[in-house]
């Protein structure tokens, strides 16, 4: 690693790292107390300070309460937050713990909590310590997993989600970096033995990394890639979204014209479909089918309309249908074909 890859964040980068949140009003920071969020903490305030004028700054910690050490972690990132002048909140996920896939389902809570509490101090953004690191491993796990451009993109810098701003300005520091820092202010973090616990995903890669970089993977060209990615995913969007008006049925209404789907690229075709798809079965909100699914779907859809045959199929509690004068309707699908599609449907794409 590079000498400029360990420098501690200066005052003037911090500067350009946070200018994005000079017009914010409020903001909130997730502080975990590992060495990522809790320099994040440090700088955001450094930064604050020199701006009288800047947003407000709340801190919020939230206890998984998996772990003994979590409730005396969120401790000390409050006594932290009162040294530097912050409000800060514990936000406790209570209630059973799911048996399996528990590092989703935290996950899923820890940004429920924060949007909660984001809305209850009048923060319209959440700050995020995801760092180059990270980025590099989302990368990775969704490429393992499967998963198509808009998964591969990986995390984006700025993410809308119920109406607040998901936030990630340290997205293209590594995270020694933030280390070098702590170290430099005299400031201690915690550590989170599960991110060296070999049952997840993640602590293999990070294992794993050494060896990655020595053949070309490191975490820098992992997140260009990402960045690359991106680009070309807002503009298969853009694309998708132009060729989706286009396609109205002339003589049905509310139907698409399966002739002019098949004459579009599939890419397009397939990301109207998805969206079609993840509105009709479970609305505006829906998340999106999973992209192998999809596709199968998609290849029996292209047969049916080039041979002008009907065609029923479920897939994410919608139902799709093709007729024999090749429109397609998308809707919900009926109750029994809804829960016996829910149970064999896995879960959306990344």
């Amino acid at each position: 690693m590079r000498a400029a890859e360990r420098a501690p964040i200066s005052s003037n980068e911090g500067d350009r790292l946070f200018n994005g949140f000079s017009a914010v009003p409020a903001l909130l920071i997730a502080v975990s107390g590992g060495a990522d969020s809790t320099a994040l903490l440090f700088l955001l305030a450094r930064w604050r300070a020199k701006r009288p004028d800047g947003p407000r700054l709340f801190v919020a910690t939230v206890d998984h309460a998996l772990r003994a050490q979590s409730r005396n972690e969120a401790a000390a990132v409050k006594a932290m937050a009162r040294t530097l002048g912050l409000a800060h909140r514990t936000l406790r996920w209570s209630g059973e713990k799911p048996k399996t896939g528990i590092q989703e389902a935290a996950r899923a809570e820890r940004y429920r909590l924060l949007a909660q509490e984001a809305r209850r101090v009048g923060a319209t953004h959440i700050a995020l310590a995801h760092t180059l690191d990270d980025q590099a491993e989302t990368v990775l796990l969704r490429l393992a997993a499967g998963s198509g451009p808009a998964g591969l993109s990986g995390m984006r810098p700025i993410e809308a989600r119920d109406g607040l701003s998901l936030c990630r300005p340290l997205l293209e520091v590594r995270k020694q970096r933030l280390v070098a820092t702590l170290e430099q202010a005299g400031i201690g973090w915690s550590e989170d033995p599960s991110n060296v616990d070999p049952r997840f995903a993640r602590p293999r890669l990070r294992a794993a990394a050494a060896a990655l970089a020595r053949e070309g993977l490191t975490a820098e060209r992992l997140a260009r890639l990402a960045m690359r990615v991106r680009r070309a995913e807002e503009a298969v969007v853009a694309g998708a979204g132009s060729a989706r008006a286009k396609l109205c049925h002339a003589r049905h209404p509310g139907r698409l014209d399966g002739g002019a789907l098949i004459a579009i690229p599939e890419e397009l075709a397939l990301r109207i479909l998805s969206a079609d798809i993840a509105v009709a079965g479970r609305g505006a909100s829906g998340n999106p089918p999973r992209l192998q699914r999809l596709e199968a779907l998609w290849e029996e859809m292209r047969a049916a309309i080039a041979g002008g045959r009907r065609l029923r199929r479920t897939l994410g509690e919608a139902l799709i249908s093709v007729d024999s004068d090749r429109s397609v309707s998308i809707g919900r699908a009926p109750e029994r074909r809804a829960q016996r599609a829910d149970k064999s449907a896995p879960v959306h794409q990344k």
